[in-house]
């Protein structure tokens, strides 16, 4: 499942237009609430207003049975469009991305850098530093290089490098600026004093792609670390007397992400993560999209070709490489495949994502520039309102 329909608004509920929209209800960040009617005013949500008041006379009324929400939160987005950040980490190639994820309802973002060279990372800094200036992007993914190579996954092993000098200048030239950084790492690699020193600076430290042990992992957490990156891949699994990392996640108070698109997690498993966790709130849906969100089937990351087969992207070797999804298709597999009500899977994509990131969620509030969506209950029809994407 890569991404609901996308139905346009009907006519004179476009971009510039207004109107009243009398949505089925209207998610407040936690929860839908039913009977509020929106005025829009070029774009802006200029006043909300109990949908019992709401007359004909005062000028269009569009009637609807979607959910009104914000614009998605995707923390871990390699490329679309055609683009991986990885090969092409300019301005252009990231507005690229950018473009491709806000075609299917993701409003705000972070790009993602795997393990690379220096040089790669620094320039796609660079971009960010500039594109969250104007407000294109929300910060920076680091997935990576500091990561076990028992666990590296489609990740190249050899950029893998213990932490440096380099990494925590990168990271304190982004956080100077204000950059939301999140840095995905191995705890058996980078030590707790390490971790506590990012956290100190604002960084989220996540972990992932580590073999790392319960005991290491919640020293970590003890230390600093606030998410686990798609849990259940890429890391030590749970075992009766070995709970790995995966056990470790599943008891902490840790943001736990994961890929939902039917191919990196069992849905049972999911469904088990979400029963299991002491705060089910603070799990994160994330798309690791790909190039092939938007563009074409077929691309190279880091020299292998990488083919889109059943909805799968793998190497020659069968091996995963990130996902064919939109975060609007984690939220309706959510729904349709586990059953997921809509305001648990919209915050799992709106603001569970915002706080793991220290950052305010996003709320439809008169002034609201941002665009925004009419989703569908059952997570299967999306519509855009207001201005173009960032």
């Amino acid at each position: 499942m890569t991404s609901p329909a996308l139905v346009p608004p009907p006519p004179g509920f476009g971009a510039g237009e207004r109107g009243w929209l009398v949505p089925a209800g209207l998610f407040d960040g936690s929860r839908i609430v039913r009977g509020i009617a929106l005025r829009l005013e070029g774009g802006t949500v200029a006043e909300l207003r109990p949908a019992a008041t709401v007359v004909a006379r005062e000028g269009q009324v569009w009637r609807s049975p979607g959910i009104a929400a914000p614009g998605l939160f995707d923390l871990q987005v390699n490329g679309g469009g055609g683009v991986l950040f990885n090969s092409d980490p300019t301005p252009e190639g990231l507005a690229r991305i950018v473009a491709a994820h806000a075609d299917k309802g993701t409003e705000r973002l972070l790009p993602t850098i795997i393990t690379d060279t220096p040089v790669v990372a620094e320039r796609a800094a660079e971009t960010v530093l500039s594109m969250h200036a104007r407000g294109a992007v929300a910060g920076l993914h680091l997935e990576g290089p500091h990561i076990a190579p028992a666990r590296a996954g489609i990740h190249d092993p050899a950029h893998i490098r213990p932490f440096d000098t380099h990494s925590l200048a990168l990271i304190e030239r982004l956080r100077m600026y204000g950059v939301p950084v999140m840095v995905t790492l191995a705890p058996e690699i980078v030590p707790p004093e390490t971790i506590a020193q990012l956290d100190a600076m604002g960084a989220v430290v996540a972990l992932g792609h580590s073999d790392a042990d319960a005991a290491t992992a919640e020293k970590a957490l003890a230390a600093g670390a606030r998410m686990i990156t798609h849990l259940f891949n890429a890391m030590s699994q749970m075992q009766g007397r070995a709970p790995g990392l995966v056990g470790a996640a599943l008891g902490s108070a840790a943001w736990c992400s994961v890929i939902a698109d039917g191919h990196h997690v069992d849905d049972r498993m999911i469904a088990l993560a979400l029963s299991a966790r002491p705060q089910p709130g603070r799990m994160v849906l994330v798309s690791d999209a790909m190039p092939s969100l938007g563009g074409p089937g077929r691309f190279l990351l880091q020299g292998r070709e990488i083919v889109l087969e059943g909805g799968r992207l793998v190497d020659a070797s069968g091996r995963l490489a990130g996902a064919h999804l939109s975060l609007a298709g984690a939220v309706a597999h959510m729904t349709a495949r586990l059953g997921l009500p809509l305001e648990a899977a919209l915050h799992m994509a709106l603001t569970a994502p915002a706080e793991a990131m220290r950052l305010a969620p996003a709320r439809l509030v008169p002034g609201s520039e941002s665009r925004f969506i009419l989703v569908s209950e059952d997570g299967q029809q999306l519509v855009w309102f207001g201005g173009p994407a960032r």
